[in-house]
């Protein structure tokens, strides 16, 4: 589903390369994806959000894709610098063509994109461009199918959501490589993944605030965003839900629509 929030002339529209420009945030931003196979939608508009708005620094992207949530992140907080760091080489393509974009503009000198593998770990990593403690905050929405799921026949559309063993260690790991003692880190996941996710950050990232994501009230999270602090000892909390429908409406409710139109932050700061 795409969650393009833009009704001006480019907003969703097809060219011949086989993508579209598509606006976000309100025509805040834009972004060139692909036509099918892996597409921005609402998980990268609140993981973006997960950020606070006075956010000042140097924020890494990690498997950015195309680039939604850098982009949205560098929309909404005019302090960020952001890397958008991804291995596949079209996609990295479709980023660069992104900030070239003339409604990009006020953001191109504040973003770059790195061709690097997440995974990679020690000299490997720092060789491509991933120093120790280089980032103030680093974002992720890693790919969380199982791979028994049924596999799409699209190599980046496969790529971006079937979940590789150990991915969660692997990610939080080079995360907690990357940013800075008493930096930031936040991920959007499947609630499933938790088991996985909350040992891959132990002793690594404290002061965890968990936001279930609910469709509608009364209904079960289909999504968990999860943030803390480099190095910090502090515990867990559980933050009030985002609630994204209301049952007898159609759209997103107030709540839902700011956080994906850049108007406000996920969690209370």
């Amino acid at each position: 589903m795409n969650y393009a929030t833009g009704n001006g002339p480019m907003s969703n529209r097809p060219n011949q390369s086989g993508t579209t420009i598509d606006a976000f945030h309100r025509e805040n931003f834009w972004l060139i994806q692909p036509t099918g196979g892996h597409r921005a939608g609402m998980d990268a508009m609140v993981l973006a959000a997960s950020v606070p708005s006075t956010f000042k620094g140097h924020a890494a992207d990690l498997g950015a894709g195309a680039g939604a949530a850098g982009f949205a992140l560098a929309s909404r907080c005019a302090g960020a610098r952001v890397t958008l760091v991804e291995r596949e080489a079209g996609m990295t393509r479709l980023a660069r063509q992104s900030l070239k974009l003339a409604q990009n503009a006020r953001l191109s000198d504040r973003m770059n994109v790195l061709d690097a593998d997440v995974s990679l770990a020690g000299k490997a990593r720092v060789s491509a461009g991933l120093g120790d403690r280089t980032f103030d905050f680093a974002i992720m929405n890693p790919p969380f199918n199982d791979g028994r799921d049924r596999r799409s026949p699209d190599p980046l559309k496969r790529n971006a959501h079937v979940m590789e063993p150990d991915l969660f260690e692997t990610w939080i790991k080079t995360a907690a490589a990357i940013v800075r003692p008493g930096g930031g880190m936040a991920l959007i996941a499947r609630p499933t993944s938790l088991g996985a996710i909350l040992p891959a950050i132990d002793g690594r990232f404290g002061a965890l605030q968990l936001k279930p994501v609910h469709p509608h009230a009364g209904e079960q999270a289909i999504r968990v965003v999860l943030r803390g602090v480099r190095g910090s000892r502090a515990g867990l909390t559980i933050e009030p839900p985002l609630i994204l429908h209301e049952r007898q409406k159609q759209g997103f409710t107030p709540a839902a629509d700011a956080l994906c139109n850049g108007l406000a932050a996920l969690f209370d700061e």
